[in-house]
């Protein structure tokens, strides 16, 4: 797959050295040495080294060459939620990875996305776990992913054991659990970890709850309501209550996109039955 952009200098970036004026625009140091190598960095029909300087007025042409590597499979079953030129949104169910791995080499939704795009590279701009569902966007090409790697806002909602009358915070550092390779847990040589939540609904001795984060450490949100004492139901490896829910009660349930054009996309995703289920 590729894709082509084209940018204008404008007065303000007159003087800037062609490196300078595309990291403001999103480039990714990496992604400019990969340009340079391709020949994909272009002005008036010209070959444009990194150190050049730009003129205003100046029309810069990028072309991004990309390719697929992981085994395309159309069988898998993932709706797409929003997508355009640069970025696909799956709308993921649960029990479905996210990433090929040796457990999962072709039942993944990376497999559907090298059936859907064969010849773009699989970059998922953030990962959920397998048993948590909701969106999940995907870059079509190297620029997208650099600019989207910090232009995604995110918002889940989960439903934990027990009745949360108020919001909050929880700032408690997460690090990996002594001999495991999964599961993490508070601890104080953890990395940094900070969640925002608010109460949403209360039924059934259940709390529906909106949840923001600010870091995004592994499990952080099933790690953090496990710590304070409200694990998430179905969560079974932290404590909650699977009898009602096979799986985390965990949902991505809306995404702000903001896009390598400065636009800005909401995105929304209705819970999942079986997390419903849990409310009625």
């Amino acid at each position: 797959m590729t894709r082509e952009l084209t940018f204008s200098v404008s007065e303000s970036e007159q003087g800037d050295t062609a490196e300078i004026f595309l990291k403001r625009h999103g480039f990714s140091h990496k992604l400019i040495t990969k340009l340079k190598h391709s020949g994909g960095l272009m002005r008036g029909g010209e070959i444009l080294r990194s150190v050049d300087i730009l003129a205003a007025g100046d029309e810069i042409n990028v072309r991004i060459e990309d390719s697929g590597a992981v085994t395309p499979n159309p069988n898998i079953k993932a709706k797409i939620a929003f997508e355009n030129e640069d970025v696909v949104v799956f709308d993921k169910p649960p029990h479905l990875a996210v990433h090929p791995s040796i457990v999962h080499y072709n039942d993944t939704l990376g497999n559907l996305y090298a059936a859907l795009y064969p010849n773009s590279a699989f970059r998922p701009v953030h990962r959920l776990d397998k048993d948590t569902s909701g969106l999940c966007a995907c870059a079509k090409n190297k620029f997208a992913a650099s600019v989207l790697q910090n232009g995604i806002e995110k918002t889940y909602y989960a439903v934990v054991d027990g009745e949360i009358t108020e919001s909050g915070e929880i700032n408690a550092p997460i690090g990996r659990a002594d001999g495991s390779i999964i599961k993490r847990e508070v601890r104080a040589d953890g990395q940094p970890a900070v969640t925002l939540y608010k109460p949403i609904l209360r039924k059934n001795g259940r709390t529906l709850l909106e949840i923001t984060l600010i870091t995004g450490r592994t499990h952080q949100i099933r790690v953090h309501f496990s710590y304070i004492g409200y694990p998430l139901c179905g969560d079974e490896m932290y404590g909650g209550d699977r009898s009602q829910i096979d799986r985390q009660a965990l949902h991505c349930g809306k995404m702000i996109l903001n896009m390598p054009n400065k636009k800005k996309i909401v995105i929304e995703s209705p819970l999942p039955d079986d997390i419903n289920r849990l409310l009625r």
